[in-house]
């Protein structure tokens, strides 16, 4: 299709026309050149298509479709191959549905357990983000179905998220917030990006050309289109001019006119019009000319992909007395709703109509299982006839085990949670059970942290968070032994809310939200602090155990230019199959950038047999050990030791080396006459310029002091007279030595180091 030709012969009203929806779901036709609309449609975790009567927030009926395992599951994985094969099937459902473009993955930082979306988030660490994100971008698009990655950017809350300002330096956004963004771009290159309700320091994200222009498309190559949440335009021909494509959903018209006003007004240059009608087109056809709605949907054999999935994604957080696994001749009791009525998605507009649910109670069926709710999901209740059923249960059984969790209203869209806690009747079901029985397993369904109570009272906790539709079968599965538990935490779990670095600052004030814990999220934060946590970043447990031995690198030395290659042996070292997950982080020694203590720099995660070992190798490259500085705005590696450590937790890392890595770039030099000495003693160019000088210096601090006082004089030694002198600016080498030391020898002294 020769777009660029389409877009001539269109009237600058159809171009305007095209830049927003034509109804809910669908983007606009020009019938009288033959231009077809598409339909996109809510993810990312499964399909959301709705026909008649759109709506963002998941009210109206939607087809029936198969609910995968949401993000915060998927991210526990730490398996790449497998979320993207949760996209190819995602995206042979959209070939069928006929869909161009499914909206996901969603991929804004986990910066509070708070944030009403965290369980359709991946994690707090933007590495793990964004590799998880390329994966499944690059599994739908494969299909010839575009995604739009969302939400741009600086999109951690839901309170006040169409009008609060998400303010946040430089350094903080590019290494937290956008780099899943930036990795997604430049390693899967996805169709759409849509950018966030909020403002970016005081900027709507839909009106910020700074975000949608210099840096997403100059400096990461984004070639496709920017497309606006559902209602996130504030002015439509400033979004235009920044590189907001499309507006969705329609808009009546009315900024379709605006347009087309500004344009003849000489406000808005219709080169960007056409540029943006471009770039949708390109998308548009690329789907249309690639469609395929014979494409099969196997919606049963995707029901058993999601229960694999979803065992692959538990987290086994807790396993006392190897409680787990079950034994399958044992008398079990399960205890609570959910083991019924599982909670396996969250609300709003990744809600999907799940065609089949399978839970636990039925996945257990022929097994010695007795049952009692505990409590009701509706009202968050329970009485003392439910918990005395469930405690009489529990006395007869070998193990009791507990479905708990969070109930709908606690996660959604739209808004934030208000604490960390397990709604009452199940943090006193758990405590009551835990009482009649000592074996007692916790299951957990929610879609981010909660607080534990009663973690002491139990012996197992298996974390499902919201698993898709088939948790039930893969819980089972999980508990039993039949999957042996693989995944890990993709966030850290606080023992309490105000644990959390953001607790102090979280919502804002009114429509503005300091970020002021900066790259301190997560992880990041709790070990700078040597904070104690309940369940650390990376933590997860299997019913066998692992090995990880000889650390060796490609090279003992690197410049920043170059690669390093770092190679483990992984060794299963128990008795049953299982997949360990090897975590690479890299840390600073010393230096003057207030960074991390470590951070995640590579994963891999890799089945092994009972005695089995496998080499893992990971490769690290400028960005591993990189900041951004604001001062040149870009990257900097700061040359000097690094250590590399690898284990399967961010507490748990057994293997340690360091790394001399030299650092090619120079930040540029500003000294005048108010900087101090210890900053031009740790630059070796400036102090070569200085060092002749050095002598007078000390030799002006040593006369003022013997003038003073002979035997202190006599006390003073060499290193308490550089130590004096490293805080004292070069405009103190007047006072001290004005005789020797003049105003032209320091402005002389200050152009030489800043040339040199």
């Amino acid at each position: 299709m020769d777009i660029k030709n389409l877009i001539a012969q269109m009237t600058l009203e159809e171009k305007a026309s095209l830049l927003s929806g034509g109804d809910f779901w669908h983007t606009k036709a020009v019938e009288r050149l033959g231009i077809p609309a598409v339909m996109v449609s809510d993810g990312p975790h499964g399909l959301r298509k709705q026909d008649q009567e759109g709506d963002h927030l998941g009210i109206n009926d939607s087809i029936k479709a198969v609910c995968f395992p949401a993000a915060c599951a998927t991210a526990a994985s730490f398996d790449k191959d497998m979320i993207r094969t949760m996209g190819e099937a995602i995206g042979d459902s959209c070939q069928h549905e006929q869909l161009a473009v499914v909206l996901g993955p969603a991929v804004n930082i986990k910066r509070s357990p708070l944030c009403g979306r965290n369980f359709e988030y991946f994690s707090e660490d933007p590495y793990l983000a964004g590799q998880m994100a390329a994966a499944y971008i690059n599994g739908v698009q494969s299909r010839n179905v575009g995604t739009s990655i969302k939400h741009f950017a600086a999109n951690s809350q839901e309170h006040r998220r169409m009008s609060s300002s998400s303010d946040a330096d430089e350094r903080t956004l590019r290494e937290i917030y956008f780099p899943a963004f930036e990795t997604a771009v430049k390693q899967a290159q996805p169709w759409t990006v849509m950018c966030s309700y909020n403002r970016l320091n005081g900027v709507f994200a839909s009106e910020n050309p700074w975000l949608l222009t210099d840096v997403l498309r100059k400096e990461w190559g984004f070639e496709g289109y920017v497309m606006s949440d559902w209602g996130a335009v504030s002015d439509r021909v400033a979004g235009v001019a920044a590189g907001l494509d499309l507006e969705m959903p329609a808009s009546g018209g009315h900024n379709d006119r605006k347009i087309v006003e500004a344009v003849r007004a000489g406000k808005l240059d219709e080169k960007l019009v056409g540029q943006a009608c471009e770039r949708i087109l390109n998308i548009s056809f690329r789907y249309l000319e690639n469609a395929k709605p014979e494409t099969p949907w196997d919606q049963e054999a995707q029901h058993a992909l999601s229960a694999q999935i979803a065992a692959e994604c538990m987290v086994l957080l807790k396993n006392d007395d190897q409680i787990l696994p079950l034994n399958k001749t044992d008398a079990v009791a399960f205890i609570g709703e959910f083991a019924d009525k599982p909670r396996f998605q969250g609300g709003g507009s990744s809600h999907i109509n799940a065609f089949k649910i399978t839970s636990a109670l039925q996945a257990a069926q022929g097994l010695p299982i007795t049952y009692a709710p505990g409590y009701s999901t509706d009202g968050d209740s329970a009485s003392d006839e439910q918990i005395a059923q469930a405690v009489a249960i529990a006395r007869q059984a070998k193990v009791a085990v507990v479905f708990a969790g969070l109930p709908d209203a606690y996660e959604s869209e739209g808004y934030d949670r208000t604490h960390m806690r397990l709604p009452d009747s199940h943090n006193k079901l758990i405590s009551a059970v835990a009482a009649a029985n000592p074996n007692t397993v916790v299951v957990l369904h929610n879609g981010s942290p909660v607080e534990m109570p009663w973690i002491d009272q139990v012996k197992g906790v298996l974390e499902a968070y919201l698993g898709g539709q088939a948790v039930g079968q893969a819980t089972v599965q999980v508990l039993y032994g039949d999957v042996n538990p693989s995944g890990h935490l993709a966030e850290s779990f606080p023992r309490k809310l105000s644990d959390n670095p953001s607790s102090l600052y979280y919502g804002g004030e009114g429509n503005r939200t300091e970020y002021r814990e900066g790259v301190f999220v997560g992880y990041r934060y709790y070990d700078k602090k040597e904070m104690d946590v309940l369940f650390p970043f990376g933590h997860g447990l299997s019913y066998t155990s692992f090995a990880f031995s000889n650390l060796r690198l490609s090279q003992g030395g690197m410049k920043d230019t170059e690669k390093q290659t770092v190679t483990v042996t992984v060794k299963n070292t128990g008795s049953r199959p299982g997949k360990a997950v090897a975590q690479l982080y890299v840390g600073a020694v010393g230096g003057d950038i207030i960074r991390p203590v470590r951070e995640l720099k590579g994963f891999e995660k890799v089945a092994l047999a009972p005695g089995e070992e496998k080499d893992v190798t990971f490769t690290l490259d400028r960005r591993s050990f990189a900041v951004w500085n604001s001062e040149i705005h870009d990257w900097y590696v700061a040359g000097g030791q690094y250590v590399i450590e690898v284990g399967d937790s961010s507490r748990h890392l057994p293997l340690r080396t360091e790394i001399t890595v030299s650092g090619t770039v120079e930040l540029p030099r500003h000294y005048d006459v108010n900087s101090i000495f210890l900053d031009i003693m740790n630059d070796p160019k400036a102090m070569k310029v200085l060092q002749p000088y050095m002598a007078n210096a000390m030799g002006g601090l040593s006369a003022q002091d013997e003038a003073q006082s002979d035997a202190a004089q006599e006390a003073i030694s060499a290193e308490m007279g550089l130590a004096m002198m490293k805080y004292m600016p070069l405009r103190g080498m007047l006072s001290f030595n004005g005789e020797k030391i003049t105003p032209d020898t320091i402005d002389a002294l200050i152009k030489a180091m800043n040339e040199e």
